[in-house]
């Protein structure tokens, strides 16, 4: 599998989990079912779906006021549709938590954006993911200051 397809995978699995409400403790069945459903068994990508899905939920609130940090005052968490707020976790969980280069990360997620979203997803998602690597000071070559979005 490539990894927009690993990607998108694991947007399925954060997006469902979120809407079903799943507890934490429940995330290991409901990741393999979704895994054996669609016959995934690579190595690298199993890991990268379940780093993904455990991460995002394990720095949530981190994730959470990053995204919050980037909204005008006019615009609220709760308005963010939950098609969008998955993707931008994806992305931000890359950037900060898996080191991957933010262009990259920003790209699959506006790509996801126009596939998931509604049409003003993709501007929307850019928006906040190009805020929060410029919060954050993410460079090029993708050396974060994860401590300072420990930190807000």
């Amino acid at each position: 599998m490539s990894m927009s397809e690993n990607r998108k995978v694991a947007f399925e699995i954060v997006y469902s989990l979120e809407n079903q409400d799943t507890k934490y403790e429940d995330y290991k069945e409901n990741i393999n079912m979704v895994l054996e459903e669609r016959n995934i068994h690579g190595k690298a990508t199993t890991k990268y779906i379940k780093d993904v899905v455990y991460g995002t939920k394990r720095h949530g609130k981190q994730i959470k006021k990053q995204i919050e940090n980037c909204l005008s005052e006019k615009w609220s968490y709760d308005r963010i549709s939950k098609v969008d707020i998955a993707i931008l976790e994806i992305a931000i969980f890359e950037i900060l938590f898996l080191k991957i280069p933010f262009k990259v990360s920003i790209n699959e997620a506006v790509e996801m954006a126009k596939m998931f979203g509604d049409t003003k997803s993709p501007a929307f998602i850019n928006g906040v993911l190009a805020t929060v690597v410029k919060n954050n000071g993410v460079t090029e070559d993708n050396d974060s200051k994860v401590e300072n979005a420990n930190n807000n």
